[in-house]
């Protein structure tokens, strides 16, 4: 897992540009701790920063092959998981390989296939290739977008990097945010492609992007298609436990210590129950962490998003599949800390964060790596297998909106309170939503014959796959890379995803449950306990000592009131929210104090320049 970035500049000798590209590379420092490396030619220049994984002496990069008719060079990120399938076949076909790394078999897989190797690959990556012969660079991403991959074109070519800041770190780069950046700041609804930065893109997930002298164009090679699902129940269940034992297999391939994320749920628990069975295969022992907050099991107080703790199921799973666990357990202190607020801001480079959830798993993330370098999650199996609460509410359901902001807005209150009122009338967040779901829901084809309540739940369900989910994956990505961890996420393998996608919502829920089919293909090896457990999200702390310290935080943003941020939100909102003791403390009040200090941290560590009109 590594952090890439690069130049083309048709009109140029990026040679000479060797400090711009180093600077645009250290940017990537936290990604890649283990080494660094930089290769310019004529009108191309590539960097990377290396969290070495695979093969750790042989896979530096940026790595270069010469051709007779040029030399092919690659920055990649990421990991393939059928590297040694793919390996085989190349050599079949006459390839040598000077190392064991994945990185070199899709460099000769490029050479090989051209651009159509996306299309070969499993795994998550971001790689971009200099082509040489061509005078092209061609940047893949991959099926889930689980790697984060930017781009902005400039007038002779583009820049590009696995995160904003390092584009950001280029002179040519624009630091503006518009209204419309910020409309995605603030609706949740993840538009594709959109980077929030002016000028700036995403690569998009499942495209392939071509940069030529004569201009930028793209191609898909993967997206989410409806096919008929002829397997009856049981052959259902077999077949995603046969996927799930595959892909546990293939992600815990890793030169460097691994381990899973843990929180006692359905999901997490299933993963690290069925790689501690494949470890112990080998004589191996799982590494576990949770995180816990302190006093929560003790105190907790039962909510309308989460029913129970967490901490006595982690700690039935970590029994039951013998794992070697371990607790990280948090204080308010260290959840309300400036400093952890400004390096979860610095990893996201926009305030786009869930406040004290992104502080834990930065906090969570921070501790892991002192143990592991890799680590397995259960991340996008709510999603695969329906198991959010919009899911099954019957508002929701039927809301012609992204179900998920029905539930927002009903258990947490609206982002738009804080808004300067100006602003949010500029902003139009119901348009910007409606619009944006109007889009989202034009491309998912009907199965013939498929009925009008199944059709729902298939849009409801590509929804998650295709917007909440890649909001998700770009925390989880950014929390971890930030502190130089690799995260894993089995339940994005393509072939799950596709699979259980076209699985009728009658099967997917065949015992009124949430995410039935996981729960079924797993349970020999869960505990009773957390087989029957209800859905809960990922933990809050519900340590009313975590507000008053955001309150006082605030206080002293409110002794600055000239402080850009207040052409933003609204300064009589913030007024009034450091006032309110705590028993009337609410969800909207806590969030709303948050999005606040999130967003003031962002504007004093990047000076945006921010265009409201």
């Amino acid at each position: 897992m590594c952090g890439i970035t690069g130049w083309v500049s048709y009109d140029r000798n990026l040679v000479s540009e060797r400090t711009t590209v180093d600077a645009m590379t250290d940017t990537m420092s936290c990604r890649g701790p283990d080494d660094a490396g930089t290769w310019t030619a004529g009108p191309a220049a590539l960097g990377h920063r290396r969290l070495a994984i695979i093969d750790l002496p042989g896979g530096r990069q940026p790595m270069t092959v010469e051709t007779p008719e040029g030399t092919v060079a690659l920055v990649y990120s990421g990991e393939t998981y059928n590297y040694t399938e793919l390996r085989r076949e190349l050599t079949g076909r006459g390839h040598r390989f000077g190392t064991d790394s994945d990185t070199e078999v899709v460099l000769r897989a490029y050479l090989e296939w051209g651009p159509a190797l996306a299309e070969r690959l499993n795994g998550m990556y971001a790689f971009a290739i200099w082509d040489g012969r061509s005078k092209q660079l061609v940047m893949v991403r991959d099926r889930m977008g689980i790697k984060p991959f930017y781009y902005a074109e400039t007038a002779d070519g583009v820049l590009f990097g696995s995160e904003p800041k390092a584009i950001l770190a280029n002179p040519l780069a624009r630091r503006e945010v518009s209204l419309d950046g910020l409309r995605e700041v603030f609706a949740f609804v993840k538009t594709p492609g959109h980077a929030v930065w002016e000028g700036m893109r995403e690569v998009e997930p499942g495209t392939v992007v071509t940069v030529g002298e004569s201009g930028v164009r793209t191609h898909v090679y993967w997206q989410l298609e409806t096919r008929p699902h002829t397997d009856d129940k049981d052959e259902t269940v077999a077949r995603v436990r046969e996927l799930l034992d595959d892909i546990v297999r293939r992600q815990l391939v890793s030169d460097v210590p691994r381990c899973t994320l843990l929180s006692g749920g359905l999901d997490s628990s299933a993963m690290t129950a069925l790689a501690a069975r494949r470890l112990r295969e080998s004589g191996e022992t799982v590494r576990s962490f949770a995180v816990d907050f302190v006093g929560q099991t003790e105190n907790f107080v039962p909510d309308e998003l989460r029913g129970t703790p967490d901490t006595p199921f982690v700690h039935d799973v970590a029994r039951e599949s013998a794992t070697e666990h371990q607790d990280i357990v948090l204080s308010s202190d260290d959840l309300a800390d400036p400093e952890v607020r400004s390096r979860v801001i610095r990893a996201r480079d926009i305030p786009m964060g869930l406040g004290d959830m992104d502080a834990s798993l930065h906090l969570l993330f921070k501790a892991i790596r002192q143990h592991s370098t890799v680590a397995l999650s259960g991340e996008s199996a709510d999603e695969v297998f329906g198991g959010y609460k919009q899911f099954f509410d019957e508002e929701a359901r039927k809301a012609e909106t992204f179900p998920w902001l029905v539930r927002f807005s009903r258990d947490m209150g609206e982002d738009s309170d804080v808004l300067d009122d100006s602003l949010a009338r500029a902003l139009d967040l119901p348009g910007y939503v409606r619009d944006s779901y109007s889009s989202a829901v034009s491309g998912v084809q009907r199965l013939e014959g498929e009925s009008d309540f199944e059709y729902r739940m298939r849009v409801i369900c590509h929804l998650h796959l295709t917007r909440f989910v890649r909001v998700l994956l770009d925390r989880k990505d950014r929390a971890s890379m930030a502190v130089g961890l690799e995260v894993r996420v089995p339940f994005c393998d393509h072939r799950l995803v596709e699979y259980v996608y076209n699985t009728p919502w009658a099967l997917k829920s065949f015992d009124g449950r949430e995410k039935s089919l996981l729960r079924e293909a797993t349970a020999d090896v869960l505990p009773r306990s957390v087989y029957e457990r209800v859905k809960s999200p990922y933990p809050s702390t519900q340590d009313p000592k975590y507000h008053t310290a955001l309150q006082e935080n605030a206080k002293e943003l409110l002794a600055k009131p000239s402080h850009q941020v207040f052409d933003l939100v609204s300064k009589d909102w913030l007024q009034h929210a450091v006032q309110v003791e705590a028993p009337q403390i609410t969800q909207a009040g806590r969030r709303g104090l948050e999005r606040v200090l999130d967003l003031a941290l962002w504007i004093d560590m990047y000076a945006p320049t921010l265009t409201l009109s």
